[in-house]
């Protein structure tokens, strides 16, 4: 814990930034700053894509709340810059918040912990050669799920059916990343899962199964209409809901996570089995966000979240302090 006063404290909510996800960000860090407000937090808006980080010592900044999205946001990169400010941060330190956003990575951490995620190709741009791509199919079958690894909100992703649509859907996600990851489709239904807190006192949110036209759960859905169905309590059996619980928090736990998180599954319809997608380490706190649904579900209010949240805010070296 940071130690954090209220009475004392001065937060900076970070939002925008330069990454895909900027609009999102700055939906997300809006709500939050209204939040802590409400709250009686005294509490600013900070837009790194226009202002210096150095710049936070000057304003007497405490704390921060991280509330940017994807590229230098979520990778590592703003957390390493907290690092050497000195001043604790909401989230994962630097190097979960990196091997978080690399989904390449993440696969391979959680494959060696034995933990189940859809089977992948992942080819660097050296690789990607038309005849390579094209094999893939024969790898993974058909549908198959096309995506840039180190961007988050759908951007770049393809539900490739026919494979005469596979360059397309490469071309598109090569777009927001050098390398790419193609992954078996698992057909089932869709659950997210959040988590608050850390190590062995981490605690698994409820778990908010989400149902998308035509299964498209893509980034206009997700934060600019209504069509999407969100269900919490998830509806899920008790004992299946538990064990996915678990096996988030084995997978939180595997990569270093702390203060907040959110896993993305998908659960296979033929038998049940739920696969990790991936670990989302500063998720979003829209109107149209899971972690403050899921949150809601268990009694705790979307101002007392941000408040929870900007209370653990940490340093990984949990000595800094800020100046």
């Amino acid at each position: 814990m940071s130690g954090f006063d209220i009475t004392r404290a001065r937060v900076a909510v970070l939002m925008g930034g330069d990454s895909a996800e900027r609009d999102i960000s700055w939906m997300s860090g809006q709500g939050v700053l209204q939040a802590l407000l409400t709250k009686g937090v005294q509490a600013q808006a900070f837009d790194p894509s226009t202002q210096d980080l150095s710049a936070l010592r000057g304003l007497g900044i405490t704390h921060v709340f991280i509330a940017l999205h994807g590229r230098h946001g979520e990778d590592g990169t703003v957390q390493g810059a907290l690092e050497l400010l000195g001043i604790p941060y909401t989230g994962s330190g630097v190097m979960a918040s990196a091997i978080a956003m690399d989904k390449v990575m993440t696969k391979r951490l959680w494959r060696s912990h034995g933990l189940d995620t859809p089977a992948s190709v992942c080819l660097s741009p050296a690789e990607q050669s038309a005849a390579r791509i094209d094999a893939i199919p024969a790898e993974l079958g058909l549908p198959l799920i096309v995506k840039p690894p180190r961007e988050g909100s759908s951007i770049g992703v393809t539900k490739v059916s026919q494979a005469s649509d596979l360059a397309a859907a490469a071309a598109l996600a090569t777009r927001y990343d050098p390398e790419l990851l193609c992954e078996a489709f698992i057909d089932g239904d869709e659950v997210t899962c959040p988590v608050l807190g850390e190590g062995a006192n981490a605690v698994a949110l409820p778990i908010v199964r989400i149902a998308a036209p035509q299964g498209d759960y893509d980034y206009q859905n997700k934060y600019f209409t209504d069509t999407v169905k969100y269900h919490c309590p998830s509806g899920l059996p008790a004992a299946e809901e538990q064990a996915i619980q678990q096996q988030v928090l084995a997978a939180y736990r595997s990569l270093g996570c702390r203060g907040w998180g959110r896993a993305d599954l998908m659960i296979r319809a033929s038998d049940r089995q739920a696969f990790l997608l991936e670990m989302n380490t500063s998720p979003g706190m829209t109107s149209h966000s899971l972690v403050p649904m899921s949150a809601r579900a268990a009694g705790i209010s979307y101002e007392d979240l941000c408040l929870r949240l900007i209370a653990s805010a940490s340093l990984d070296s949990r000595s800094g302090v800020a100046p």
